[in-house]
């Protein structure tokens, strides 16, 4: 062998580890977008799983007129008379999920979605589920504004776009009320966009999801109505 057809050698073996390596890479960082993607849904599943289930047996607790039983009122005045400070604070019902206060969920089948929806607007909390930032309250009159990142691989609202006209979306507030909402529209606009977020309702309950378009040069919109 010659010393060009030793440094040829040379260089293809550089070649060949050069690519070894990006295959090896490309397959651990697709490995680990993959083991995040599970772990992050199956996370998000089992909250809204048990936020619900939370909720529902709460709800047990009333009679057909909403109000509690003779025996629960009974039990609540006592502990009212005893420890009013501890039972009467709203912050100990809140629920957190990861370190954020969680005011409900939303459900998606046709995408297979299931989140909390946060209340606190930071990029950490951003990074961790979809945030409302808008509205008088989950479930409430007036629209309310839902939004999450699209990270282009099924966690968030990055299926949005496979969103239709028709296809329902469900909202379990703190109260555990879970009303079904109608997707009515669907459009892009610009992140300087507003006109959507003030619209007038006419009264009726109403709420907006936003994210990115895959290529982040818009915002895409999906808009819901109650349906009841």
């Amino acid at each position: 062998m010659n010393m060009f057809e030793s440094k040829y050698s040379n260089f293809l073996t550089v070649i060949l580890v050069i690519v070894i390596v990006s295959i090896i890479g490309l397959l651990g960082y697709l490995g680990y977008n993959l083991y995040s993607k599970y772990f992050i849904n199956k996370d998000s599943a089992e909250f809204v799983d048990a936020f619900v289930s939370t909720e529902n047996d709460d709800s047990e607790n009333k009679n057909e007129t909403g109000e509690q039983t003779e025996s629960t009122n009974i039990l609540n005045s006592i502990i009212d008379t005893t420890l009013p400070t501890e039972t009467s604070s709203q912050e100990n019902k809140k629920k957190t999920y990861k370190g954020f206060t969680a005011i409900g969920t939303i459900e998606i089948p046709k995408t297979n979605l299931k989140y909390p929806i946060l209340e606190e607007l930071s990029p950490k909390a951003l990074e961790t589920s979809v945030i409302m930032i808008y509205g008088s309250g989950l479930n409430q009159v007036g629209n309310t504004l839902i939004i999450g990142h699209n990270y282009r691989n099924g966690l968030f609202f990055s299926n949005n776009k496979k969103l239709s006209i028709g296809d329902k979306i469900y909202i379990t507030d703190e109260k555990g009320n879970k009303v079904s909402y109608t997707i009515y529209d669907k459009f892009e606009t610009t992140a300087e966009d507003t006109d959507f977020i003030t619209r007038d309702t006419n009264g009726l309950r109403e709420i907006s999801l936003s994210t990115c378009t895959d290529d982040s040069s818009a915002r895409l919109i999906i808009l819901g109505r109650a349906d009841n």
